[in-house]
């Protein structure tokens, strides 16, 4: 039997170019097969379709399959080749494919250094506890945690908040109000979400909380600055400046960054806005448990009787960031769209740190850690003090809180002097202050360093001020 010569199959695979279904499509059918011979996805030597395959595909007359054959042949980017039908050219123009441009490396914290903020201090016997406890619900696993959680979050959890909130911070609330969030950011989202739209005007603290400023500008709304002084935020100057807000985000009872409590004239003001104007109050309570002359400050909330205030904390400051726990007291007004808000956002919270936390405050051990904590923090803060006063910079003792603000030295130190400036030379010598000037939404009414105590032993805070005051000019 005479030898049967057969040329190898067009492979469609590779060939599969996109035609638009009106105009020269001819044209569009070179087109599109010329740029799969320079890119490489139709290699040199692979057989293309008959013309008749082509037609048929793509609906063409056999006419312009054809043609477009042709000008390829023309063109030097195909062969025919006598009864074996039409190749790829062996030589071709190929154009390099650019690669797709690199994103820039995903942005790394660098490591906390003494006298950052928003860091807490670990406690031995609190860790041990807690260890203990999680240890023992996952020896014997509550059923919850096999199941979808409520969006509110656990029921024990939710009531051991509100127990706490009323004895410790005078919040008027049930278990049925708190809504258990990812932290104080988290309950902020929340709010933005079901209450505001883009464009809405909000007073915010002049100066104010860097993330939650971020938060709000984020949603498209509409920032007013409303100054702060010594006695918290001017509620006459926020109806000035926009009477038209539709809410206020504040922190009354240690207002970030300059440290100050919001007097009661101020906080009853607040209230009366908030109430004829309709508008609600974002009140973040961050680090209240920290007070260290007196008793902790009443709640806006508790004040409030009209349902204008959405109070908002986290364990984070008390406890630790990475259990990423918080919570939302909610008016019963907002209740059912914040809880909306939150199934679709994020379905429930997680159930196995919930139980453990539970236990935690009912059983008197989160008050415990409290009390053990502050005797660790006001060392902390007075030595602090101390090294940063004998260094000349302009301290005043915090009676709250976890941070405090440093003035900068008179002027006639040098005249170039910025607080930016000076935040990054601390930071070169390993002490990991904040500048207070970009925390202003408009100009900067002063400038300063926000200082840390908490996160590090006392002796290690104080000792990285001692090291950077060292090298500076004060």
């Amino acid at each position: 039997m005479a030898n049967i010569m057969r040329t190898n199959l067009s492979d469609w695979s590779a060939c599969v170019p996109v035609l638009p279904k009106t105009g020269p499509r001819r044209q569009a059918l070179y087109g599109e097969l010329r740029r799969m011979i320079e890119t490489g996805t139709l290699v040199p030597g692979a057989k293309l379709p008959t013309t008749r395959d082509l037609a048929r595909r793509f609906s063409l007359s056999r006419g312009a399959a054809v043609a477009a054959y042709d000008m390829l042949v023309a063109d030097g980017f195909a062969e025919a080749r006598v009864g074996a039908g039409t190749y790829v050219a062996s030589i071709v123009p190929v154009i390099e494919t650019p690669p797709p441009p690199r994103p820039d490396p995903v942005r790394r914290e660098p490591p906390p250094l003494p006298g950052v903020l928003g860091s807490s201090t670990a406690d031995q016997r609190t860790l041990q506890i807690f260890r203990g406890l999680l240890n023992r619900h996952l020896a014997k696993p509550s059923i919850r945690h096999f199941h979808y959680n409520e969006p509110a979050g656990g029921q024990d959890l939710r009531d051991e908040i509100a127990a706490y909130l009323r004895a410790a911070r005078g919040v008027q609330c049930t278990g049925d109000q708190v809504i258990i969030t990812a932290g104080t950011q988290h309950g902020i989202d929340l709010v933005i979400r079901t209450l505001l739209k883009p464009g809405d005007p909000v007073w915010v603290e002049e100066p104010c909380y860097p993330a939650a400023r971020a938060a709000f500008q984020a949603a498209g709304l509409r920032l007013i600055g409303v100054p702060v002084d010594a006695d918290g935020i001017d509620p006459a100057a926020g109806i000035r400046l926009g009477p038209q807000a539709r809410a206020a985000y504040v922190t009354p009872s240690h207002q970030f960054p300059l440290g100050v409590t919001l007097s009661m004239p101020r906080r009853l003001a607040l209230i009366d806005w908030a109430e004829r104007q309709g508008a609600y109050i974002i009140e973040d309570d961050y680090d209240s448990e920290f007070r260290y002359a007196g008793p902790p400050l009443t709640s806006l909330q508790g004040i409030d009787g009209q349902g204008r205030v959405i109070y908002v904390g986290t364990f984070s400051k008390a406890l630790m960031p990475g259990l990423r726990i918080g919570y939302l007291v909610a008016p019963w007004a907002l209740r059912d769209a914040l809880l909306d808000t939150r199934r679709l956002a994020d379905r429930f919270p997680p159930t196995l740190a919930e139980e453990a936390l539970a236990e935690f405050l009912r059983d008197g051990h989160f008050a415990a850690h409290i009390k053990r904590a502050r005797r660790r923090l006001r060392l902390a803060r007075d030595m602090l003090v101390s090294v940063l006063s004998d260094g000349g910079l302009e301290v005043s003792t915090p009676e709250q809180g976890l941070h405090l603000v440093a003035g900068l030295p008179p002027k006639r130190f040098d005249p170039g002097l910025s607080d930016l400036a000076l935040a990054a030379d601390a930071a070169r010598s390993g002490f990991g202050v904040r500048a207070l000037s970009p925390m202003y939404l408009g100009t900067p009414a002063r400038q300063g360093l926000i200082i840390g105590f908490s996160g590090f032993p006392a002796e290690e805070i104080a000792g990285a001020a001692r090291r950077w005051l060292e090298t500076n000019p004060f």
